[in-house]
């Protein structure tokens, strides 16, 4: 089990996010809004390289009130996009990564912060993205790394990258559902309007042509399908319900959300079944039926492929079970 899912509910988890200069304001504060209320039992800090003034990308700076020391002593370290990727990145901010890794903390980057983790050595070895333009540079810098260009994150563990801007946000999400459970990190999503679930291995990069399908047909579609997931649901109801030829719709939907409708549709599914593992106690044939993941083998297979974990094992890691909610 990992790092994040052996931490208990009930104990504060320390995140430092890691501001260096020429940062990028909205990649800084996705971490405070996805993991900031009191309830999640996080104590997000900001920090940099010294205490004090830290220019943005943007020509104004942000108070920085604690130095590389939290890196030390934090859970989990999150290294938002910087400017100064393209030069090189500081030794002390290397080590200081390093050693927070060594320590056991869990490392994340957002966009261009992958470059301070590929510094720090922590991508040796290990598949990871950053944003698209710049894929091609942190290839070519690090060449030990395998770098995606085409996901939006990438969870190698205890170290975890994201492509650029909005796809932080998905990333933060990715490790509040780890931490917390799927019921938690989907209520968050509502309380933010973020999507509630985009799998990793979207594409971050799509491009439309433009005389696409109007997303508002998709997503009435998507809609429909949510609450009929316990339907054996295949791609052609899907586009029946579209009222768009199935084959156009496949295309249409895949350029629209990065996924095939079956992928889509399977994520839509396991997370479903994550919930109701969390908030009941029904039986895993009970909660397979619901989800339309076929027998309780089938979904147990599925479940397993894309969790890494069995829903036994998953249900017993969480502790969001209502007490008294008995099988139907």
């Amino acid at each position: 089990m990992s790092h994040a899912q052996t931490a208990a509910v009930t104990q504060r988890h320390r995140i430092a996010v890691l501001a260096l200069e020429h940062m990028m304001p909205l990649e800084i504060c996705m971490p405070f809004v996805v993991f900031g209320a009191p309830h999640l039992a996080y104590d997000v800090v900001l920090c940099g390289r010294q205490a004090g003034l830290v220019p943005t990308d943007h020509g104004w700076p942000i108070v920085v009130e604690l130095g590389l020391d939290a890196v030390a002593v934090a859970d989990t370290v999150i290294v938002p996009a910087f400017r100064g990727f393209l030069d090189s990145v500081p030794d002390d901010v290397a080590e200081a990564l390093r050693a927070a890794h060594g320590n056991g903390a869990r490392i994340a980057s957002i966009c261009t912060g992958a470059f301070a983790l590929a510094a720090a050595g922590l991508l040796d070895g290990k598949r990871a993205t950053t944003h698209w333009c710049h894929a091609d540079e942190l290839s070519c810098r690090y060449p030990v790394a395998e770098i995606d260009p085409g996901v939006l994150f990438v969870d190698s563990g205890d170290v975890l990258t994201s492509a650029g801007v909005v796809s932080g946000i998905d990333l933060c999400l990715h490790l509040l559902r780890s931490d917390r459970g799927a019921a938690v990190a989907n209520d968050i999503a509502r309380t933010i309007v973020a999507a509630p679930y985009r799998d990793g291995g979207q594409a971050q990069f799509i491009r439309r042509p433009v005389a696409a399908v109007a997303s508002g047909d998709i997503g009435r579609t998507q809609e429909w399908a949510l609450g009929r997931l316990h339907e054996p649901l295949t791609v052609a109801d899907l586009a029946a319900h579209a009222r768009i030829p199935r084959r156009t719709f496949e295309r249409r939907f895949t350029e629209e959300l990065g996924a095939t409708p079956i992928r889509w549709l399977n994520s839509a599914r396991i997370d479903h079944a994550r919930e109701l593992l969390e908030s009941t106690d029904w039986t895993i044939e009970y909660i397979s039926s619901l989800c339309g993941l076929g027998s309780p083998a089938n979904f147990r297979q599925h479940f397993r492929r894309a969790t890494g974990t069995s829903p036994r094992e998953y249900r017993k890691a969480f502790t969001h079970a209502r007490a008294g909610v008995a099988s139907p």
